[in-house]
């Protein structure tokens, strides 16, 4: 049924069997097809393959690894709404890794994540505004963030609320 929907052009039934092609669970897989079928789904607009389109490419699932490329997916996929792809673009821009390395569109990407309820990137963006990394530091904001970390189950988040309650609170700080 995947194969004559795929063939039908739709992008969920492409985007099953590049994964059953991926997985081995075809008696003939094959990673050409599995790309083909992932291209195939992601440019239909299916947000999933977008984003596992993404993660081949950076972890050379389909051949050799393609930091640009997979970027460009992750962008795509993010713009459509993907939490996990905001996160992997604001850490591609964090770390500089397939594309330049600019803090100020990694606080970007991280705030959009951590808004959309991604821990790790409500985290990270209360430390971005801690530091003034990407963002003007902003002890407030940074507190702010932890805070929503440590509520959202953030085990390192509540000892960073309570040093930022104390930092506040001397004005000194």
């Amino acid at each position: 049924a995947f194969e004559r929907l795929a063939r039908e052009g739709v992008p969920a039934a492409q985007y099953n069997l590049a994964v059953m092609h991926l997985r081995r669970e075809l008696p003939a897989p094959s990673l050409r097809t599995a790309s083909r079928l992932l291209h195939q789904a992601a440019d239909g607009g299916f947000v999933t393959a977008q984003f596992m389109l993404g993660q081949a490419l950076e972890n050379g699932q389909l051949g050799p690894r393609d930091l640009p490329a997979a970027m460009d997916w992750y962008e795509r996929a993010a713009q459509s709404g993907s939490t996990e792809a905001k996160v992997a673009l604001g850490t591609a821009y964090y770390l500089g890794r397939g594309r330049p390395k600019e803090p100020a569109q990694a606080a970007r990407w991280y705030r959009e994540a951590a808004a959309a309820g991604d821990i790790g990137a409500q985290y990270l963006l209360a430390s971005m505004y801690e530091q003034g990394d990407g963002v003007e530091r902003d002890l407030r904001l940074a507190r702010y963030w932890y805070d929503v970390a440590a509520r959202n189950g953030d085990p390192a988040a509540p000892g960073k609320v309570k040093e930022l309650d104390g930092r506040l609170a001397d004005p000194d700080s």
